[in-house]
């Protein structure tokens, strides 16, 4: 049976998943894919501020097909290693999940562990299925990018399944 998890993510939440737990995500997550990692990066470096919170939040390695008449088009998840640069800065910033597909570098693994973070995976190649898990779209951060524009969305049971847990627990090394 899956766990029920509301966004944002609390401590709490965090502490009680396991790696391999089946949960069903609800409430705010955001997406952000490569240019938008490097841009929110480049940020950090000038001391700037982020234009989307990210204590506690959750990026969905995502981005988002052309909506047509629906809320959001197809939304599967992109490979998750191609962010593994710019993910450490963002966890020692706040970021509390991260959704995607595939392995993480052991750098990242040991990131999410000293930061009591999250990763969950969900299926490459349902993006369909997926986006009729979102009941709200609305584009939040550098809009030039398009598709790797950052989108706040609003998820309802959405499925994923957890890959490293706060522990440093890892399915990758399992299997």
């Amino acid at each position: 049976m899956s766990k029920k998890i509301t966004m944002p993510l609390t401590e709490k939440t965090i502490e009680s998943l396991k790696a391999g737990d089946e949960v069903l995500l609800s409430g705010v997550i955001y997406t952000a894919r490569d240019q938008a990692h490097k841009r929110m990066c480049e940020m950090l470096d000038k001391g700037e501020s982020l234009p989307v919170p990210l204590a506690g939040e959750v990026l969905y390695y995502c981005g988002p097909a052309p909506r047509g008449k629906r809320i959001i088009g197809s939304c599967g998840p992109t490979t998750s290693g191609r962010m593994d640069p710019f993910t450490e800065p963002l966890l020692e910033n706040g970021l509390k999940g991260m959704i995607g597909k595939g392995r993480r570098s052991s750098g990242v693994a040991g990131s999410i562990r000293r930061n009591k973070a999250v990763y969950f995976v969900t299926a490459g190649g349902a993006g369909a299925y997926l986006s009729a898990k979102v009941v709200s779209c609305e584009c939040v951060a550098f809009e030039d990018l398009a598709a790797e524009a950052i989108y706040k969305l609003k998820i309802e049971e959405f499925p994923a399944i957890v890959a490293i847990d706060s522990k440093g627990d890892n399915i990758y090394d399992k299997y």
